[in-house]
């Protein structure tokens, strides 16, 4: 963890109650820091040092979002997470590891995940993607989501228009699974920034627009359709078969 100095956060007074955050990390001194770092920031913590006891934690107790080693004994956090969306428990998780691959961040968001962090990270960030978590909240995940005639299967991460596979690259998926789940709304820029490439990226901003030229070509164009539009000076929005 950045040994970057905490600044106050009001993530964990959003409630009236404490935001209650599980923590299933098998490295002790980490788990300790993280621990003291949310508790400061007005979360309640519990820890949590091996993948079974984090499976029977977060089922067995309410938790508002859980962090989510993958290398732990027993079970490790790919088998928590799927165990737990099989389960239909749909508080948000954001995994937190050393695993830095594309394939082992893809891996952990397909397994039901809905954040990923890797180590070494900065604290800050840490708060801000719970706080984020802690907003979007536990809602069910419908096994298939679905717009006019595209449909996309969060589980096996594959799109159909019209019944024809459409293939997409994982940020295409990325960026197309966002505004399926706010399909009819306006989603701005930044926010699919913050969504598919994450709070802290310090790229070009632009990159929302190839995306979405991108995702185009691939979903609306071959099958005549306008779906993916775009609201000028605001963002994008998804509609059904326009």
């Amino acid at each position: 963890m950045d040994a970057a100095p905490l600044r106050p956060f009001a993530a964990g007074r959003c409630h009236n109650a404490p935001v209650r955050v599980l923590v299933v990390e098998d490295e002790a001194r980490l788990a300790e820091a993280v621990r003291r770092g949310l508790v400061a920031e007005g979360f309640t913590v519990d820890l949590s040092a091996d993948g079974d006891d984090g499976l029977w934690r977060a089922t067995e107790g309410r938790y508002d979002v859980i962090v989510l080693d993958v290398m732990l004994p027993r079970r490790n956090g790919y088998l928590v997470c799927r165990e737990l969306r099989a389960r239909e428990v749909w508080t948000p998780i954001l995994m937190l590891t050393a695993k830095a691959g594309e394939h082992d961040e893809a891996e952990g968001l397909d397994t039901g995940a809905d954040d990923y962090l890797t180590k070494p990270f900065s604290f800050v960030v840490l708060v801000a993607r719970l706080r984020a978590l802690v907003r979007r909240g536990a809602g069910p995940r419908p096994a298939e989501l679905a717009v006019g005639g595209i449909r996309f299967d969060p589980a096996t991460r594959t799109v159909r228009r019209d019944g024809t596979p459409v293939a997409l690259t994982a940020r295409e998926l990325d960026l197309l699974e966002v505004l399926l789940r706010r399909a009819g709304e306006v989603v701005s820029k930044q926010e699919l920034l913050d969504a598919v490439w994450g709070i802290d990226f310090r790229g070009d901003p632009n990159v929302v627009e190839v995306y979405v030229s991108y995702l185009r070509r691939k979903i609306d164009k071959p099958f005549e359709r306008n779906s993916v539009q775009t609201v000028r000076g605001i963002g994008y929005q998804l509609v059904p078969d326009a």
